[in-house]
Order: structure tokens, then C-alpha cells, then sequence
């Protein structure tokens, strides 16, 4: 057989923050999963002939293999597409030893590493394995809760989809970005959803189907539906730096829940009517003009969920800082994810002068947090043309 033509593509997946719902969600009630536009950038390009090599200048990695050695590797029956939900055990296993991790946990760079190879040798088997190199640069800080293992997995499963030509490459002639059919959205997302079995071990699918779909996700005891129009809005993301552990947190709100069931339950139906609250102003802002009104209701929802989240002992004081700064500058905020610590999130108007978006960065930054300007609501997984990348990202692909 003569070596594949690999077709060079670029695509890129957001991330995900909590908008509603987090904690509560775990109890059975809605929550509101958004894509945040802090993106994952994939370059895939044919490479020297008998050689894979993964790129990931965020952690510093770069790993080169030779096709005979990953051909001894490879499932019997590659591409079993759509049998793309239950995890190959062996093929983890050997993967595991070959790359030289064999016990328990792996660190950020082994766990991008196996992912990579898994998706890389079911999709393509044993049969001729193509010559390539995959560059991955994200804008997400890795760890914070904000999916950045997701839009990693996502954009592996539909730059490696296209390449071995199970999707259509949906970019025409003159296109800036170009999205998929739902068909092969839904393969990028259990591909995806592979990734992420192997990166995380038992993952909720929240994360990738975010990074599939973007816009915002309803989710719901396991069933994730996407709202069908969303309104893009501009936000602060901030990082307090703050480690935190999820387990911890979650096992503290059922502590609570079992101690004091009479005053917590009423606490998460709160929670719960305030997703539901949120997602019929969303769906109203789409489909009528968008009023202050709209953004009044946003923030008051914003600033109830935070207080609700206090309650329920998931709060901390960087957290407390943060909204005190934001609320300082008349913006509202709250936090986003598991929280004590990790992330929170500040909802800005459009109406809201760029100065005092500046000098509202410049003071968390004097907090010693990190901040972006971003939004949610923006669009999932797409391919890009060169032009439509930031300048910044392609001069990191040339380096490679």
C-alpha cells in the first residue's frame, strides 16, 4: 500500500466553565455548562516519513516515535468507529508500557501522551499507519477546572478523525472556520469522550460535549442537551491560583446534606430553580431584543448562586476578594467549578466601558490572580483556515 496523504488541518475546541448548578448537579439538579472561548489550537501536518511526533509546548513536551516500533502496538481491527464507547483495556495497557507508566497516577504530559497514541492507533489499526505531527497550544490554564484536558481530547479526535478520513474536512475555498454535521460531531465527541476516559477515568462527558457542541449545555442526572440558541457574553474569568481538591469539596456539601437536611435540601432546589431561571432569560435573549433587564436579572441570579455556594461551604476568601472587587467596580460575580479557590467568573455588560474592564483586570492582578477577557456561549469544535488564527498561535506552530 502506498503511505497515507495526510491533509494538513487546524481546528480548535473552548473550554468549559459552570455558569449555574455546580455541587448541586451532583444531588440531581440542573446545572448550566458553558463554552468559554479561551480555545485549544491543534496543527496537524504530515511528518518525515516513518515517524509520529506530538508537540505540546504548554508542558514542555515533545515526543517522537518510530511507526515500526507503534506498529507492533496496534489493535488487530482498527476503526471500529462507532464502537468508540467502551475503552480498549489491552490497548491502554500496552500503551502504559510502552510509554513506561505502569503504576497508578500519571502526570498532565503522560496522560496527553497515551491519550494522543490511543486515539492515534484505534482510528488508524494495523494497517498503514500514517507519517504525521500533531502541535497542540492552548490559551486554558491546565488543572483549573475550565476542560482544557476536554478541548485537548476533542480536538485530537477531530483533527485525527479528519486525517484518517472517517469525517469530511468541512472547510471550503474563502472559509474563515467551518463546523461539522451533527453526524460527525457526535463521532469527535465520543472519540473525545475516550480521551477523556483515559485522562480523568470515569469523566461525566460534560467536559468534551462542551467542547464538541460550545454554546451552553444543560445537564441533568447524566443527560446532557444542548440549548439551541444561545446569546454570547463577555465575561472576566479569574484564577485565584488557589489549589483545590474536588473530592474534598463535593464530600464537605454531602456532610452538610446529611447533617442538616431539612435546611440544605431547599438550598439546592434553589440552585436548581436558578439554573432553570437562567436558562428561560438565555432563551429569551435570543429570540426577542436584549434589554438591561436581561443583564439585571443575570447578575442578581449571579450573586444568589454565590451567596448559595457559601452556604454550602464551598467558598473561600480569595473568592470573597473577588467578588468584593468586582462588586467595587459595580460588576457581579461568583465562583465557577468546584471552588475553594480554582476559578470564578464575572458577567459584564455591553454596555460596560473597556476602562473599567481594565482597571477591574489590573486590580485582581494586584490580588496576585490571574485574569482574562473572554465570553461564553461561543461556538464548539471547528476547523480553521491559517488566516483565521490569532498571529501569536501560528507563530508557535511555525516553531515546529
Amino acid at each position: 500500500m502506498a503511505p497515507m496523504n495526510v491533509r494538513e488541518c487546524i481546528v480548535s475546541a473552548p473550554g468549559k466553565a459552570i455558569l449555574h448548578g455546580e455541587h448541586a448537579v451532583v444531588h440531581g439538579k440542573v446545572a448550566l455548562a458553558v463554552s468559554l472561548n479561551l480555545r485549544t489550537y491543534l496543527w496537524l501536518k504530515a511528518s518525515a516519513p516513518g515517524k509520529v511526533c506530538i508537540n505540546l509546548p504548554n508542558i514542555a513536551t515533545f515526543m517522537s516515535w518510530e511507526l515500526s516500533d507503534l506498529k507492533l502496538l496496534a489493535p488487530e481491527s482498527c476503526g471500529e468507529r462507532d464502537e468508540s464507547k467502551l475503552l480498549d483495556a489491552e490497548l491502554v495497557r500496552r500503551l502504559r508500557e510502552f510509554i513506561g507508566v505502569t503504576n497508578g497516577n500519571l502526570d498532565t504530559h503522560s496522560m496527553a501522551t497515551l491519550a494522543f497514541l490511543y486515539i492515534y492507533l484505534s482510528l488508524f489499526g494495523s494497517g498503514d499507519l500514517p507519517s504525521l505531527t500533531v502541535t497542540v497550544w492552548s490559551e486554558l490554564p491546565t488543572g483549573a477546572g475550565l476542560g482544557s484536558s476536554a478541548a485537548f481530547s476533542v480536538c485530537l479526535a477531530a483533527g485525527l478523525l479528519s486525517a484518517s478520513g472517517a469525517i469530511s474536512t468541512p472547510l471550503r475555498d474563502f472559509d474563515n472556520t467551518a463546523r461539522w454535521c451533527q453526524e460527525d460531531m457526535e463521532l469527535i465527541n465520543s472519540w473525545a469522550f475516550q480521551g477523556e476516559k483515559i485522562i480523568h477515568g470515569n469523566p461525566s462527558g460534560v467536559d468534551n460535549a462542551v467542547g464538541t457542541w460550545g454554546g451552553i449545555l444543560r445537564f441533568l442526572s447524566g443527560k446532557i442537551i444542548p440549548l439551541s440558541r444561545v446569546p454570547l457574553l463577555r465575561i472576566l474569568l479569574t484564577n485565584t491560583k488557589v489549589p483545590r481538591s474536588t473530592k474534598v469539596l463535593v464530600a464537605r456539601v454531602k456532610d452538610k446534606i446529611n447533617k442538616f437536611p431539612s435546611i440544605m435540601t431547599p438550598v439546592l432546589d434553589s440552585v436548581d430553580a436558578i439554573s432553570c431561571t437562567c436558562e428561560r432569560i438565555l432563551a429569551e435573549m435570543t429570540s426577542q431584543p436584549i434589554t438591561g433587564e436581561h443583564y439585571n436579572a443575570l447578575e442578581e441570579l449571579i450573586d444568589i448562586n454565590q451567596h448559595h455556594l457559601n452556604v454550602m461551604g464551598v467558598g473561600h476568601p480569595t473568592l470573597d476578594t473577588l467578588c468584593r472587587v468586582t462588586q467595587a467596580r459595580g460588576l457581579h460575580s461568583k465562583l465557577t467549578g468546584a471552588g475553594g479557590g480554582g476559578c470564578g467568573i464575572t458577567l459584564l455588560r455591553p454596555e460596560t466601558d473597556s476602562s473599567i474592564v481594565q482597571s477591574t483586570i489590573q486590580d485582581l492582578k494586584d490580588c496576585g490572580f490571574d485574569c482574562w477577557e473572554t465570553s461564553i456561549g461561543g461556538p464548539g469544535v471547528q476547523q480553521h483556515s491559517p488566516a483565521s488564527v490569532k498571529g501569536e498561535i501560528l507563530e508557535i506552530f511555525s516553531q515546529y
